[in-house]
C-alpha cells in the first residue's frame, strides 16, 4: 500500500473514524478533541501521551496521503475530519472494524464484534468473519489474519495501512511430563538398537577371524 501509516497517523486517523460513527453530533473534531481522543486511557492500546504539535505534523501527512483533511464546518476554530470511506471505498461497518484495528491492535474476531457494535452495528460474528474476508481478499489488501498463538483458539487479525506486521515467534507451549518420558523411552531404545548393531558387527569380525584361524589348519 503506497499510503503507509505511523503510529501516530495510525491512531489520529483511527480517531477521526471513530467519533464520526461513535459521536457523530461532535464530528468533525478541533485540535484539542482530537489530541484528547488520541490520548484516551480506554479503547486504546498503547495509550499514548500526545502533543497537539504531534497531532498537527500526522494530520499534515494524512491530508497529503488524502486520508484526512480541515473541515469547512470550522467557524472560530479549525475542525478536522477523516475521508477514509472515499480513499479506500468503504462502508461504515468496514470503516468500525478498521477503526478498532486502528485503536487498539490486532483482534481475534469475537473481540471485534463486541468492541466496534459501540460505532456501528456489524451483524453476528459470521457476518463480522466476513466482512474481514473481503477486508482481507481486496485487490489491496487491508486486512490480514496473524498465526495463531500458542494456547488460543482464535486467529487475531491486524490492520495493514501501517504495511504487513513483523510475526514475533511465540515460545512453545511447556512440554507435557508424560511427553518427556515417551521422548527418553525413544531415546533409550535407540541406543540400545546402535548397541546391539555395534555388537553384532563385531561379533561377525570375530567369526570371520575364527574361520580364518580354523582353515590354517586343515
Amino acid at each position: 500500500m503506497e499510503r503507509l501509516l505511523d503510529d501516530i497517523e495510525a491512531r489520529v486517523v483511527g480517531c477521526l473514524v471513530e467519533k464520526d460513527l461513535a459521536t457523530p453530533e461532535y464530528y468533525p473534531l478541533t485540535l484539542n478533541a482530537l489530541t484528547n481522543a488520541c490520548n484516551q486511557k480506554s479503547n486504546r492500546d498503547p495509550v499514548m501521551l500526545l502533543e497537539e504539535t504531534d497531532v498537527i505534523r500526522a494530520l499534515d501527512s494524512l491530508r497529503l496521503k488524502q486520508m484526512a483533511h480541515q473541515s469547512a464546518e470550522g467557524v472560530r476554530a479549525a475542525k478536522y475530519c477523516h475521508n477514509l470511506e472515499a480513499v479506500l471505498n468503504l462502508d461504515p461497518e468496514d470503516l468500525a472494524v478498521l477503526a478498532e484495528l486502528l485503536l487498539r491492535g490486532p483482534q481475534t474476531v469475537g473481540e471485534l464484534r463486541n468492541r466496534a457494535e459501540r460505532m456501528c452495528p456489524v451483524g453476528d460474528l459470521q457476518a463480522v468473519e466476513e466482512l474481514l474476508q473481503n477486508l482481507t481478499e481486496r485487490e489491496e489488501p487491508l486486512v490480514m489474519s496473524l498465526p495463531r498463538q500458542p494456547g488460543r483458539k482464535e486467529h487475531r487479525f491486524t490492520h495493514l495501512l501501517s504495511g504487513i506486521p513483523e510475526i514475533e515467534e511465540t515460545s512453545a507451549l511447556p512440554t507435557e511430563p508424560a511427553r518427556l518420558k515417551v521422548a527418553a523411552e525413544n531415546d533409550r531404545i535407540t541406543s540400545l538398537e546402535e548397541e546391539v548393531a555395534a555388537l553384532r558387527t563385531e561379533l561377525d569380525e570375530v567369526s570371520k577371524q575364527l574361520k580364518a584361524f580354523q582353515s590354517q589348519f586343515e
